[in-house]
């Protein structure tokens, strides 16, 4: 939607440039995924610096000297710590929290202060799930709550605020699916989904597919927007509420496998957080009109899984 708007609203229209805009804003939710996950071993690393303090204190406690090792012992963080990929990632990245270690002491110390950790800490014992379910505390409920922390990405990602969720969706999602007899050598999840009817579609292909339609086909669209927006001329219209529907429209007519209501409830759901306030009603309206004619014209053919309903 975003480079939609910029290149309809652009005076050259550079289709090519919009483009690679387009896969460079796709490939930075990426890289906020592997800061994220490098944030979450940094979090080790301080946790593993701050018990290597204790130890080496000239007076230490017993506590101090016998430190409960669990959190940073933690499977799946050692795991992660060593795979060959996320580190190659991080390099890629040059990601240095460096002058970032007061944030990350305040986060651990919420972490170390949480009923999660107590719990996950003093348990006789702990399975593999245990070992799971704090980083994923960890990742929810402490750094993601963390306004300084949040604040970082500010200055690392222009499209930060879009993104983060996103990104922080992937790290979950790599944590619930992560394996115990997973070695260093496993790759991380690339930015795709499962294969689906049409074949082993990436999200890459899906949303340039869904770039290039949208504009090859806009002038087609506008004029089925222009005949179903009675007493409404299309300039008058929001310029996000046209693009959103011209969107639906190319995903009703040119991807056989969206369902059409999972179409329409995610552009209705897009313009409650970036258009107008009546712009849900009007947009709901609008596309109930075109599918209705759509379907009768047989110009949306649906199949497998989604079907028209």
């Amino acid at each position: 939607m975003q480079a939609l708007y910029a290149y309809f609203q652009s005076d050259d229209n550079d289709l090519n440039q919009s483009e690679k805009g387009l896969v460079s804003a796709i490939n930075s939710i990426y890289d906020l995924y592997i800061f994220l996950l490098s944030a979450i071993l940094e979090t080790g690393d301080f946790a593993r610096n701050r018990m290597e303090e204790g130890r080496q204190k000239f007076l230490p406690t017993q506590e101090e000297i016998n430190p409960n090792t669990r959190f940073i012992e933690n499977r799946l963080l050692l795991q992660l710590d060593s795979n060959r990929d996320l580190r190659k990632n991080i390099n890629r990245l040059k990601i240095n929290w460096s002058e970032d270690q007061e944030i990350f002491r305040k986060m651990f110390t919420q972490l170390r202060d949480s009923e999660a950790y107590h719990k996950y800490m003093s348990n006789a014992s702990s399975i593999y799930r245990d070992d799971k379910e704090i980083l994923m505390f960890l990742l929810g409920e402490v750094m993601l709550q963390n306004e300084a922390f949040i604040s970082l990405f500010e200055e690392k990602n222009i499209n930060w605020a879009d993104d983060i969720d996103t990104a922080a969706m992937m790290v979950a999602k790599t944590i619930k699916k992560w394996e115990a007899t997973y070695d260093e050598f496993k790759i991380l999840p690339p930015l795709i989904v499962s294969p689906d009817e049409e074949g082993d579609d990436l999200i890459r292909d899906f949303v340039i597919k869904l770039f290039r339609k949208t504009i090859f086909k806009s002038e087609v669209s506008a004029a089925l927007i222009s005949e179903r927006a009675q007493n409404w001329e299309l300039e008058r219209i929001a310029v996000l509420d046209v693009i959103l529907i011209k969107m639906a429209i190319v995903e009703f007519t040119e991807f056989p496998s969206i369902p059409v209501k999972v179409s329409i409830n995610e552009y209705i759901e897009i313009s409650k957080e970036y258009s107008t306030p009546k712009s849900r009603q009007f947009i709901n309206g609008i596309l109930d009109k075109l599918v209705t004619d759509l379907k009768s014209e047989e110009k949306i053919k649906k199949s497998g899984r989604g079907l028209l309903e």
